[in-house]
């Protein structure tokens, strides 16, 4: 049986932390990170501040012609590749930072792998330079769009890039010592570096898509059949979230096991009727 510390909670499961998980602490949410993005981008179209087929060069000194628009980014049709470049080794992400985005920006017609609009690749890339357009075009940090424009609208606290150490709940190695996480607080924020505690991310989960507190869901979600879902992964932590066309959802969070487990896991909460 697994004794990987998990968190579950949802429509029809009470709140539950198992084998050493805990709801009160931050742990990493990974690419769940990337619907509260999405939810950034549709309330600044609503605002009026850009628009979802904005060119990506209108709002960053991107290479003109690659015909990539932040509706383009936002639902994994930029023809980015999943990674960016040089991304590698135990901490991938810590060398990717605003320079190397620019550089990025800068080679974007070389580094493209597909013409934009024609194909669906997931992209950590494409998010990254989705948040960095966001924040140039608003003029604010990632952190102050993220809490204007979706955390405080939901009333959800506890979520940042920049949590404390002491606050941090993170897996374990077979040695009972702590996994260091990667670092995401850099360029690859915006695609997947959010902290939050398991509360706060059922929360924000519940207000996205079954209150609709903001509106439609952010074209972020996936949807696969009737279900619209989204997952996480970094090198010690997992996530899925996802609802049902009838309003059921669950919030599954586990540290450490296999990011696959995790999703099966959601999956088979979110088919269960409650007895």
């Amino acid at each position: 049986m697994s004794r990987t510390p998990t968190f579950v909670v949802g429509s029809d499961h009470e709140a539950r932390a198992t084998h050493g998980h805990d709801a009160t602490r931050y742990v990493q949410i990974g690419s769940l990170t990337k619907v509260v993005t999405g939810t950034v981008l549709v309330r600044l179209v609503h605002e009026g501040v850009l628009g979802l087929d904005d060119p990506v060069e209108r709002w960053l000194p991107a290479v003109p012609g690659t015909g990539i628009t932040l509706r383009n980014l936002a639902d994994h049709t930029s023809g980015l590749p999943r990674l960016p470049p040089h991304v590698r080794g135990r901490d991938p992400y810590r060398s990717f930072d605003q320079p190397a985005l620019v550089s990025v920006l800068r080679d974007l017609d070389r580094v493209v792998t597909a013409p934009a609009g024609q194909e669906e690749e997931y992209s950590n890339l494409g998010y990254a330079v989705l948040g960095a357009a966001l924040c140039a075009a608003a003029g604010l940090s990632y952190e102050e769009l993220v809490r204007d424009l979706v955390l405080d609208p939901l009333g959800v606290g506890e979520m940042t890039a920049y949590p404390p150490d002491e606050g941090r709940l993170l897996a374990t190695s077979r040695w009972g010592r702590p996994v260091k996480p990667w670092t995401m607080s850099g360029a690859i924020l915006p695609a997947g570096g959010l902290w939050a505690t398991p509360t706060a991310a059922a929360r924000l989960v519940a207000g996205l898509l079954v209150d609709r507190v903001l509106g439609e869901p952010a074209p972020s979600w996936q949807r696969t059949g009737g279900v619209t879902w989204h997952n996480g992964a970094t090198r010690g932590a997992s996530v899925f979230a996802g609802v049902l066309t009838d309003g059921r959802w669950v919030l599954v969070h586990r540290l450490g096991g296999s990011p696959t487990a995790t999703d099966r896991m959601g999956g088979e909460l979110l088919a269960r009727r409650k007895r």
